[in-house]
C-alpha cells in the first residue's frame, strides 16, 4: 500500500464530509438535542406539578386526618362528617377533584385501608403523598399502644445510619481514602462513551461504502488505488470526520448549556431538590445501583473528602492515553469488518444478516462493562477485558479500579494482533466484494472470498 494514496483518500473522504449540509445539520442539531436532554429534565420537573388539586377525606379512623397537611399542590378538606355513600353519589356537585375514604380502624391488626375516587386517574405524586401520611399515622398509632414515655423519640434515636469509609494502599503502605461510588461513575460513563463511538463511527464507515458501491463511484476509485488503500483511507477519513465532530458537539452543547443555567439560574434548572433525588433514584433503580445510599455517602464531610480525594489520586494521563489507544483499535478492529460487510452488500436493507456477528460482541461488552463495577475482577469481566472485540469497551470500565500493567500491555498487544489479522481479512472481502453487483451475498460467499489468493 502507498501512503501518499491512502492520504489522498483520508483528505478526500474527509472534505467531502464536511462540506455536506447533512454534516453541517447535524453539527448544530445535535447539541441543540443535547442541551435539551440535560435541560429538559428540569424543566419537566418543575412543570409536572398537580397544582390547585381539591382532595375530599372522609376519615372513619379518626387518625388520619391530622396528618393530611396542606400543600402548595394539594388542599385536603375534611368531610369525616359526610356519609361516604352520600359523597360518592353527589361527587361532582362538591367541585371536588378527588375523594379519599379511610376505613374505620380495625383494632385487631391496627390498620386501615385507604381508598380513593375521581373523574380521572390519581397522579403517583398525590397517590403516594396520600399513602406515606397514612402510614405515619398507624405508625404513630401502633408506638402509642405500647404506652412508653417517648417511644417515638427512642425508636429514632436507636436508627443508625453508618458509612463505611475505604482506603487504598500503594506499594509503599501509604493510605489514602477514596470513594468507590466515583469509581462506579467513571467506569458506567466510559463504557457507554465508548460504545457509542464504536458503534456509531463503524456504523459511518459502512454506510460510506454502501453509497459509494450504490452510485458506482467506487468502480472509477479502484481504477486508481488498491481496494486496501481505498478502505484503509475511508476508515481513517471516516474517524477524522468523525471526531471533528463530537469536538465540536461537545463545545457547542457546553456552551448552549451554559448559556441557558446562567440565563435563568442554576438553582432554577437544577430545580426542586426532592424532585431531583425522586429521579435520581428511578434512573439508579433501573441500573441496579443503590442511588439514595451512594448520594448519602458522598454528601457527607468526610464522603466529600473520599470524593475529591478520588477525583484527585486517579491517574488522569493513564485514562486518557488508555481511552483514546482503546477507541483507535476498537474502532479501526469494527471499521474494518463493518467496511467488509458494506462492499458486500448493495443496500442497507442486506446488512441485517452479516452484521449479527459483529454486533453481538459489541453488546455483549457493553452489558458486562455496565455490571463491572460490582466485580472488576470477576472471571467474566476479567476475559471481557482480554478478548479483543470486547476489551476496547470491557477494559475501560475496569481501569478506574486498577489494572496491571502487564494486564494492560496484554490487552492491547492481542487487540493490535487480531486488528492486523481481520483488517488483512476485510481487505480480502473488500477487495472482492466492492466490485460484485446483482447478487445477495450470504457467509458462503465471503468464505469463498477469503480462500482466493
Amino acid at each position: 500500500m502507498k501512503m501518499r494514496n491512502i492520504k489522498t483518500i483520508i483528505g478526500r473522504e474527509y472534505l467531502t464530509r464536511v462540506k455536506k449540509k447533512s454534516f453541517l445539520l447535524t453539527t448544530f442539531i445535535v447539541p441543540i438535542l443535547f442541551a435539551a436532554l440535560c435541560i429538559l429534565p428540569s424543566v419537566i420537573m418543575f412543570m409536572a406539578k398537580d397544582t390547585g388539586k381539591k382532595v375530599a377525606v372522609v376519615d372513619q379512623s379518626g387518625i388520619v386526618m391530622p396528618y393530611l397537611v396542606d400543600t402548595d399542590a394539594v388542599d385536603y378538606q375534611d368531610y369525616s362528617a359526610e356519609p361516604a355513600d352520600s359523597m360518592k353519589a353527589n361527587f361532582e356537585e362538591f367541585g371536588l377533584d378527588v375523594l379519599v375514604i379511610v376505613s374505620p380502624l380495625d383494632t385487631a391488626a391496627k390498620t386501615v385501608s385507604v381508598s380513593s375516587y375521581s373523574p380521572k386517574p390519581l397522579s403517583m405524586e398525590l397517590k403516594e403523598g396520600v399513602q406515606s401520611k397514612v402510614n405515619d399515622a398507624v405508625e404513630d398509632y401502633r408506638l402509642a399502644l405500647y404506652d412508653i414515655t417517648d417511644l417515638k423519640q427512642i425508636m429514632e434515636d436507636v436508627k443508625a445510619n453508618i458509612s463505611m469509609s475505604t482506603y487504598t494502599m500503594d506499594e509503599s503502605g501509604e493510605e489514602k481514602i477514596t470513594s468507590s461510588e466515583v469509581y462506579m461513575i467513571i467506569s458506567m460513563i466510559l463504557s457507554i462513551i465508548i460504545y457509542m463511538f464504536i458503534a456509531m463511527f463503524s456504523g459511518m464507515v459502512m454506510q460510506s461504502v454502501i453509497e459509494e458501491k450504490a452510485s458506482r463511484v467506487v468502480e472509477v476509485l479502484v481504477s486508481s488505488v488498491k481496494a486496501t488503500e481505498l478502505m484503509f483511507g475511508k476508515i481513517i477519513g471516516v474517524a477524522c470526520v468523525a471526531l471533528t465532530q463530537f469536538f465540536l458537539w461537545i463545545v457547542l452543547t457546553l456552551v448552549l448549556v451554559g448559556g441557558f443555567s446562567a440565563f435563568v439560574g442554576f438553582d432554577s434548572l437544577m430545580g426542586d431538590p426532592a424532585q431531583t433525588e425522586q429521579m435520581m433514584e428511578m434512573t439508579a433503580q433501573m441500573g441496579g445501583v443503590d442511588m439514595a445510599e451512594m448520594t448519602a455517602a458522598m454528601q457527607e464531610e468526610e464522603g466529600l473528602g473520599a470524593v475529591l480525594s478520588t477525583l484527585k489520586d486517579i491517574n488522569w494521563v493513564q485514562m486518557i492515553f488508555a481511552f483514546i489507544i482503546y477507541f483507535a483499535l476498537g474502532y479501526l478492529l469494527y471499521a474494518s469488518l463493518f467496511a467488509a460487510i458494506g462492499s458486500a452488500v448493495e443496500n442497507e436493507a442486506d446488512t441485517t444478516q452479516l452484521q449479527m456477528p459483529i454486533t453481538l460482541p459489541l453488546m455483549l461488552a457493553f452489558f458486562i462493562a455496565l455490571y463491572a463495577f460490582n466485580a472488576p475482577d470477576s472471571q467474566i469481566v476479567w476475559w471481557g477485558s482480554m478478548i479483543p472485540f470486547t476489551s476496547p469497551i470491557v477494559m475501560l470500565a475496569r481501569i478506574p479500579f486498577g489494572v496491571p500493567m502487564w494486564e494492560l500491555a496484554l490487552s492491547i498487544a492481542l487487540l493490535v494482533m487480531t486488528f492486523g489479522a481481520c483488517g488483512w481479512l476485510s481487505a480480502k472481502i473488500y477487495k472482492i466484494g466492492i466490485l460484485m453487483f446483482g447478487k445477495k451475498t450470504t457467509f458462503k460467499d465471503l468464505w469463498k472470498w477469503l480462500r482466493q489468493n
